[in-house]
Protein backbone atom coordinates (compact mmCIF):
# COMPACT_ATOMS: atom_id res chain seq x y z
CA UNK A 1 0.00 0.00 0.00
CA UNK A 2 1.34 3.62 -1.06
CA UNK A 3 0.75 5.60 2.26
CA UNK A 4 0.73 9.13 2.41
CA UNK A 5 -0.02 10.87 6.06
CA UNK A 6 2.62 7.76 7.40
CA UNK A 7 5.75 5.91 6.92
CA UNK A 8 5.80 2.60 7.27
CA UNK A 9 9.24 0.16 7.45
CA UNK A 10 10.11 -3.02 8.49
CA UNK A 11 13.32 -4.59 9.59
CA UNK A 12 14.81 -6.66 12.18
CA UNK A 13 11.07 -7.66 13.45
CA UNK A 14 10.50 -4.31 14.35
CA UNK A 15 7.62 -2.15 12.16
CA UNK A 16 7.42 1.34 12.96
CA UNK A 17 5.01 3.71 12.14
CA UNK A 18 5.59 6.92 11.69
CA UNK A 19 3.29 10.14 11.64
CA UNK A 20 4.05 12.15 8.38
CA UNK A 21 3.03 15.26 8.32
CA UNK A 22 5.46 17.62 9.72
CA UNK A 23 4.32 20.41 8.42
CA UNK A 24 1.11 20.35 10.17
CA UNK A 25 3.15 18.29 13.63
CA UNK A 26 1.70 15.33 12.04
CA UNK A 27 -2.28 15.91 13.29
CA UNK A 28 -4.43 13.44 13.13
CA UNK A 29 -6.88 13.37 10.07
CA UNK A 30 -9.05 10.93 8.55
CA UNK A 31 -7.05 9.82 5.83
CA UNK A 32 -3.81 9.21 8.51
CA UNK A 33 -7.06 6.89 10.54
CA UNK A 34 -7.52 4.87 7.56
CA UNK A 35 -4.16 4.17 7.05
CA UNK A 36 -2.96 3.81 10.54
CA UNK A 37 -6.05 0.85 10.41
CA UNK A 38 -3.56 -0.42 7.11
CA UNK A 39 -0.77 -0.07 8.72
CA UNK A 40 -1.63 -2.30 11.79
CA UNK A 41 -3.08 -4.76 9.94
CA UNK A 42 -0.42 -5.21 8.23
CA UNK A 43 2.21 -5.45 10.74
CA UNK A 44 -0.07 -8.18 12.17
CA UNK A 45 -0.26 -10.01 9.20
CA UNK A 46 3.51 -10.34 8.65
CA UNK A 47 4.52 -12.99 11.17
CA UNK A 48 8.46 -10.97 11.24
CA UNK A 49 6.88 -8.29 12.94
CA UNK A 50 7.35 -8.95 16.97
CA UNK A 51 7.27 -5.49 17.89
CA UNK A 52 5.85 -2.26 16.57
CA UNK A 53 7.30 1.42 17.42
CA UNK A 54 4.42 4.53 16.48
CA UNK A 55 6.60 7.46 16.43
CA UNK A 56 6.50 10.69 14.23
CA UNK A 57 8.29 12.75 11.54
CA UNK A 58 9.96 16.24 12.70
CA UNK A 59 9.78 18.07 15.59
CA UNK A 60 6.74 16.76 17.09
CA UNK A 61 5.32 12.97 17.88
CA UNK A 62 1.56 14.66 16.83
CA UNK A 63 -0.60 17.88 17.61
CA UNK A 64 -3.79 15.71 17.58
CA UNK A 65 -6.51 16.18 15.77
CA UNK A 66 -6.24 18.35 13.06
CA UNK A 67 -9.14 21.13 13.56
CA UNK A 68 -8.94 22.70 9.98
CA UNK A 69 -10.60 18.94 9.37
CA UNK A 70 -14.32 19.33 8.66
CA UNK A 71 -16.22 17.50 11.49
CA UNK A 72 -18.60 14.68 10.67
CA UNK A 73 -22.27 15.50 10.53
CA UNK A 74 -25.02 13.33 12.49
CA UNK A 75 -28.21 11.72 11.54
CA UNK A 76 -30.10 15.14 11.81
CA UNK A 77 -27.35 17.19 9.82
CA UNK A 78 -25.65 19.00 12.25
CA UNK A 79 -22.20 18.36 13.69
CA UNK A 80 -21.97 15.41 15.78
CA UNK A 81 -18.47 16.17 18.20
CA UNK A 82 -19.03 12.22 18.68
CA UNK A 83 -18.89 10.85 15.53
CA UNK A 84 -15.56 11.60 14.87
CA UNK A 85 -14.36 9.20 18.29
CA UNK A 86 -17.13 6.28 17.26
CA UNK A 87 -15.84 5.88 13.75
CA UNK A 88 -12.25 6.82 13.87
CA UNK A 89 -10.12 6.95 17.71
CA UNK A 90 -12.26 4.73 19.36
CA UNK A 91 -12.14 1.76 17.31
CA UNK A 92 -7.92 2.73 17.21
CA UNK A 93 -7.72 2.90 20.92
CA UNK A 94 -9.48 -0.55 21.75
CA UNK A 95 -7.06 -1.75 18.76
CA UNK A 96 -3.83 -0.78 19.90
CA UNK A 97 -4.63 -2.30 23.70
CA UNK A 98 -5.77 -4.95 22.43
CA UNK A 99 -2.69 -5.27 19.91
CA UNK A 100 -1.51 -8.97 19.77
CA UNK A 101 2.51 -7.77 19.09
CA UNK A 102 3.92 -5.26 21.74
CA UNK A 103 3.43 -1.97 21.08
CA UNK A 104 5.93 1.13 21.95
CA UNK A 105 4.44 4.57 21.40
CA UNK A 106 8.02 6.49 21.15
CA UNK A 107 7.63 10.23 22.06
CA UNK A 108 10.28 11.92 19.38
CA UNK A 109 8.52 15.70 20.46
CA UNK A 110 4.79 16.80 22.04
CA UNK A 111 2.18 14.58 21.89
CA UNK A 112 -1.26 16.85 22.50
CA UNK A 113 -4.71 15.98 22.83
CA UNK A 114 -6.01 12.42 21.13
CA UNK A 115 -2.16 12.07 20.45
CA UNK A 116 -1.11 12.14 23.67
CA UNK A 117 -3.70 9.47 24.47
CA UNK A 118 -2.83 7.07 21.44
CA UNK A 119 0.58 7.07 22.80
CA UNK A 120 -0.35 5.82 26.55
CA UNK A 121 -2.48 3.03 24.80
CA UNK A 122 0.38 1.52 23.97
CA UNK A 123 1.90 -1.14 25.61
CA UNK A 124 5.40 0.93 26.69
CA UNK A 125 5.99 4.63 26.33
CA UNK A 126 8.73 6.16 25.68
CA UNK A 127 10.15 10.10 24.92
CA UNK A 128 12.94 11.84 24.16
CA UNK A 129 13.86 14.77 26.53
CA UNK A 130 12.80 17.43 24.74
CA UNK A 131 9.12 15.54 24.38
CA UNK A 132 5.96 16.67 26.54
CA UNK A 133 2.25 15.37 26.85
CA UNK A 134 -0.34 17.89 27.55
CA UNK A 135 -3.85 17.00 27.92
CA UNK A 136 -4.90 19.83 25.80
CA UNK A 137 -8.52 19.36 25.62
CA UNK A 138 -9.92 21.88 28.27
CA UNK A 139 -8.20 24.69 26.83
CA UNK A 140 -10.62 24.83 23.75
CA UNK A 141 -13.72 23.84 26.03
CA UNK A 142 -13.23 19.97 24.85
CA UNK A 143 -13.46 16.99 27.10
CA UNK A 144 -10.38 14.59 27.05
CA UNK A 145 -11.38 11.62 24.49
CA UNK A 146 -9.68 8.42 22.77
CA UNK A 147 -9.52 6.67 26.12
CA UNK A 148 -7.38 9.58 28.05
CA UNK A 149 -10.22 9.79 31.06
CA UNK A 150 -9.57 6.09 31.48
CA UNK A 151 -5.79 5.76 31.10
CA UNK A 152 -4.64 8.67 32.99
CA UNK A 153 -5.96 8.27 35.99
CA UNK A 154 -4.94 4.74 36.19
CA UNK A 155 -1.27 5.54 35.26
CA UNK A 156 -0.55 8.61 37.98
CA UNK A 157 -3.76 8.74 40.37
CA UNK A 158 -7.22 9.91 40.33
CA UNK A 159 -6.27 13.87 41.78
CA UNK A 160 -2.98 14.19 39.93
CA UNK A 161 -4.79 12.85 36.48
CA UNK A 162 -7.84 15.55 37.00
CA UNK A 163 -5.84 18.12 37.50
CA UNK A 164 -3.74 17.68 34.21
CA UNK A 165 -7.22 17.44 32.63
CA UNK A 166 -8.49 20.69 34.09
CA UNK A 167 -5.28 22.96 33.57
CA UNK A 168 -4.42 21.49 30.14
CA UNK A 169 -0.91 21.91 31.27
CA UNK A 170 2.09 20.75 29.55
CA UNK A 171 4.20 18.26 31.14
CA UNK A 172 7.50 17.64 30.48
CA UNK A 173 9.41 14.11 29.52
CA UNK A 174 10.99 13.89 33.00
CA UNK A 175 8.07 14.36 34.56
CA UNK A 176 5.94 11.70 32.87
CA UNK A 177 9.03 9.13 33.57
CA UNK A 178 8.23 10.68 37.91
CA UNK A 179 4.94 10.09 37.22
CA UNK A 180 5.01 6.47 35.51
CA UNK A 181 3.76 7.25 32.30
CA UNK A 182 7.06 7.04 30.40
CA UNK A 183 8.96 3.80 30.91
CA UNK A 184 12.37 5.69 29.74
CA UNK A 185 13.64 9.49 28.79
CA UNK A 186 16.29 9.26 26.01
CA UNK A 187 18.52 12.46 24.15
CA UNK A 188 17.57 13.72 21.94
CA UNK A 189 20.47 12.99 20.07
CA UNK A 190 20.60 9.02 21.05
CA UNK A 191 16.56 8.91 21.05
CA UNK A 192 16.00 6.85 17.68
CA UNK A 193 18.99 4.64 18.17
CA UNK A 194 17.80 3.94 21.73
CA UNK A 195 14.29 3.19 20.96
CA UNK A 196 15.46 0.99 17.78
CA UNK A 197 17.95 -1.09 20.20
CA UNK A 198 14.55 -1.46 22.76
CA UNK A 199 12.58 -2.22 20.12
CA UNK A 200 14.85 -4.70 18.64
CA UNK A 201 14.89 -6.57 22.35
CA UNK A 202 11.64 -7.11 22.58
CA UNK A 203 11.64 -8.55 18.80
CA UNK A 204 13.63 -11.31 20.16
CA UNK A 205 12.08 -11.98 22.83
CA UNK A 206 9.49 -14.71 23.84
CA UNK A 207 6.34 -13.09 21.70
CA UNK A 208 3.78 -15.76 22.70
CA UNK A 209 4.35 -15.38 26.31
CA UNK A 210 4.34 -11.78 25.82
CA UNK A 211 0.78 -11.66 24.22
CA UNK A 212 -0.06 -13.46 27.74
CA UNK A 213 1.57 -11.05 29.79
CA UNK A 214 -0.15 -8.50 28.03
CA UNK A 215 -3.58 -10.20 29.06
CA UNK A 216 -3.41 -10.66 32.48
CA UNK A 217 -2.51 -6.82 32.25
CA UNK A 218 -5.48 -5.84 30.53
CA UNK A 219 -7.44 -8.25 33.03
CA UNK A 220 -5.93 -7.29 36.51
CA UNK A 221 -7.84 -3.74 36.73
CA UNK A 222 -11.28 -5.78 36.68
CA UNK A 223 -10.02 -8.58 38.77
CA UNK A 224 -9.89 -9.66 42.62
CA UNK A 225 -6.86 -11.54 43.52
CA UNK A 226 -8.44 -15.40 43.53
CA UNK A 227 -9.81 -14.45 40.07
CA UNK A 228 -6.31 -12.76 38.73
CA UNK A 229 -4.53 -16.11 40.40
CA UNK A 230 -6.84 -18.17 38.76
CA UNK A 231 -5.87 -16.29 35.41
CA UNK A 232 -2.19 -16.55 35.96
CA UNK A 233 -2.34 -19.81 36.95
CA UNK A 234 -4.05 -20.77 33.71
CA UNK A 235 -1.73 -18.48 31.24
CA UNK A 236 1.07 -19.87 33.34
CA UNK A 237 0.11 -23.73 32.07
CA UNK A 238 0.03 -22.17 28.43
CA UNK A 239 2.92 -20.62 28.60
CA UNK A 240 5.26 -23.77 30.37
CA UNK A 241 4.67 -25.89 26.91
CA UNK A 242 5.75 -23.97 24.78
CA UNK A 243 8.78 -24.35 22.69
CA UNK A 244 10.10 -20.77 24.17
CA UNK A 245 10.02 -22.00 28.15
CA UNK A 246 12.15 -24.77 26.42
CA UNK A 247 15.06 -22.66 24.97
CA UNK A 248 14.82 -20.56 27.77
CA UNK A 249 15.80 -22.71 30.56
CA UNK A 250 18.39 -24.60 27.38
CA UNK A 251 20.00 -21.34 27.32
CA UNK A 252 19.73 -20.69 31.24
CA UNK A 253 21.42 -23.90 31.48
CA UNK A 254 23.93 -23.76 28.93
CA UNK A 255 24.87 -19.84 29.79
CA UNK A 256 24.14 -18.33 26.67
CA UNK A 257 21.21 -16.22 25.48
CA UNK A 258 18.14 -18.04 24.57
CA UNK A 259 16.80 -17.85 20.60
CA UNK A 260 13.24 -17.21 21.16
CA UNK A 261 10.91 -18.39 18.20
CA UNK A 262 7.25 -16.89 19.15
CA UNK A 263 5.83 -20.44 19.81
Amino acid sequence: MTYTTINYAAADGVATIALARPDKLNAITTAMHAELRAALAAAEADSAIRCLVITGVGRAFSSGQDLTEERPAGPDGKVDFGGRLERDYNPLIIRLVTYPKVTIAALNGPAVGAAANIALACDIVVAARSAYLQEAFARIALVPDAGGTWFLPRIVGAKLALALMLTGDQVPAEDLHRMGAVYRVYDDDIFAAEVMALARRLAAGPSQTFRLIKEAARASPHNDLETQLDLERDLQRKAGVSRDFSEGVAAFREKRLPRFQGS
